[in-house]
């Protein structure tokens, strides 16, 4: 057998795990992703500098209670430079009260940067935890405050402190 084989059957497999959770929450009335639109800044550790910018992302729950992978992307401007981050987030869940949540959240991040005419790629590796906040016990909209830790293991290791906040809107 191929070495492309067993990848493709094990991919296959989690679409169809990921597709079955999917139904299974809409029949309990909870929303297939929720969408974070807010802003975001950033603070290199190293040297002090900062960057701001908005932030978007979709989290989708494969496992209810035990797993949410969020995928989000955040441009990031500072004098002579634009950063574009893509991260993409597997979190633990925990579920605070009726209306609020806390998750821990790992996974990699490629980063696109432009400083002064000179481009650069990179994998990075984050750690962020997720604060929600639902003003009503339906999820429909919410907050989040998101606080990250970011090591880049490109040239110079880089690492920043992050903070996103923003609206969450429940897609059904």
């Amino acid at each position: 057998m191929p070495p492309q084989k067993p990848l493709q059957y094990l991919l296959i497999a989690c679409f169809l795990l990921c597709a079955g959770n999917a139904f299974a929450q809409s029949a309990e009335k909870e929303p297939l992703a929720i969408a974070e639109l807010g802003g975001s800044g950033s603070w290199n550790i190293k040297d002090g500098g900062g960057s701001f910018g908005p932030a978007a992302a979709v989290e989708v729950t494969p496992i209810k209670n035990w797993l949410e992978i969020e995928a989000g992307v955040a441009p990031l401007f500072a004098r002579h430079s634009t950063e574009w981050n893509t991260d993409l987030l597997f979190k633990k869940p925990w579920t605070l009260s009726k209306k609020a949540e806390f998750m821990l959240g790992v996974g990699p991040e490629w980063v696109h940067a432009r400083n002064s005419s000179v481009t650069t790629n990179s994998v990075s590796a984050e750690v962020a935890g997720d604060f929600m906040i639902w003003p009503s016990g339906k999820h429909r909209f919410g907050w989040y405050l998101e606080p990250a830790y970011d090591y880049n293991f490109g040239r110079g290791h880089e690492q920043s402190f992050g903070i996103t906040a923003g609206l969450l809107i429940a897609i059904r």
